[in-house]
């Protein structure tokens, strides 16, 4: 029996897992579930082996070896289909992700973040013929048409979509059209006729300026799209401003193309939480009140600390959301037929919208 950290018989002298398990006095399948955490192990059990593999500077098994017995990577791909740096700024993206994580950690898997550099805009990632996966995950509904998809489903890999990309396997989504028509038509019953709307990009790698509805229509960018498209059932001659990045920047420098007009709008719809952040603070500056004399919605539901009012929004119930995900992707690897899932959205109102100002 090896002791005192020594080599046992493993290739060139490496303890294994055999080592551990003769030291501690138990199976080798035992030490195996200590490891692993597949199924339950007694806690005085656990904690020999454990003391064992610390006396032999044992680290665990190899991956590698496991992946090539199970034919899995333990691995599932999320798609980060924006820069990095622009993603973790958002706390959508954030929740979406904790939600999935949490899942996915319960799965025995870790979570690889792929950069999409398939239109030249993400940062620069690995390519998916180098990629482990077991899964793929495109979180953030990009573009409807993505090369990345196409190379996972090609080798075989599952891909769950939030929305796009086409050809994914199982879709988790949420009615837009209709989420956006809701808030909208909370406008119109508050007495409002003259809103604008701040549109998430239509595409990545745009700026932020006014666009027509057939630019809106032809969009692959389908939550973009139909959000607009709702707000314009409502609304049919609202004004469309595409935002650069769904951020508080853009939506501040959107809202300037609204408010400094001749016939400033009574209300704005954002696209998201951050766009209207950035709409409320360029009303502000402009000495308007809100809601008095503007109103402001937006659309995600997540906590926004550092902004001082609670926005009327669509809570999309992020970590839900990516709980969601997480469970179509650990049914599709357990070999179940799964369809799509719509997940179920709230509007949510709060003191950034009230009734239309006299003329």
């Amino acid at each position: 029996m090896p002791v005192g950290g020594q080599a046992g018989n493993g290739p060139a002298g490496r303890v294994t897992l055999r080592d551990v398990a003769e030291l501690a006095g138990v199976a080798t399948s035992t030490a195996s579930l200590v490891f692993s955490g597949n199924k339950p192990v007694a806690s005085d059990t656990a904690e020999r082996v454990m003391a064992a593999a610390a006396q032999l500077g044992y680290g665990g098994p190899d991956p590698t070896a496991s992946s090539l017995r199970h034919g899995r990577s333990g691995v599932i791909a999320a798609v980060v289909e924006r820069r990095i740096l622009h993603a973790f700024r958002d706390p959508y993206v954030v929740s979406v992700l904790d939600g999935l994580s949490q899942v996915v950690g319960d799965m025995g898997c870790g979570l690889l973040l792929l950069p999409d550099t398939a239109e030249g805009y993400g940062d620069s990632g690995p390519q998916v013929s180098r990629v482990a996966a077991d899964a793929a995950v495109f979180m953030l509904c990009g573009d409807e048409n993505n090369v990345l998809a196409t190379q996972f489903t090609t080798r075989g890999v599952p891909v769950v979509g939030t929305g796009a990309p086409r050809g994914a396997d199982v879709q988790v989504t949420s009615d837009e059209r209709e989420a956006s028509r809701s808030i909208a038509q909370l406008l119109r019953d508050l007495g409002h006729r003259r809103v604008g709307h701040v549109m998430m990009p239509l595409r990545w790698g745009g700026d932020t300026g006014v666009r027509s509805i057939s630019e809106v229509r032809a969009s692959h960018f389908p939550d973009t799209r139909e959000r607009a498209i709702g707000v314009r059932d409502v609304f049919a001659k609202a004004p469309l401003i595409e935002a650069q990045e769904p951020d508080f920047d853009s939506g501040y420098a959107a809202a300037r193309l609204l408010l400094d007009g001749d016939r400033p709008p009574t209300a704005i719809v954002a696209q998201s939480d951050l766009l209207a952040a950035g709409v409320v603070q360029a009303a502000l500056d402009r000495g308007l009140r809100v809601p008095e004399d503007l109103s402001v919605t937006g659309y995600d539901g997540v906590s926004l600390p550092w902004f001082p009012r609670t926005l009327t929004t669509i809570d999309q119930h992020p970590i839900d959301k990516g709980r969601a995900v997480g469970e179509v992707v650990r049914s599709l690897l357990a070999g179940e037929d799964v369809s799509d899932v719509v997940v179920p959205v709230t509007l949510r109102v709060g003191d950034t919208t009230g009734p239309a100002p006299r003329a």
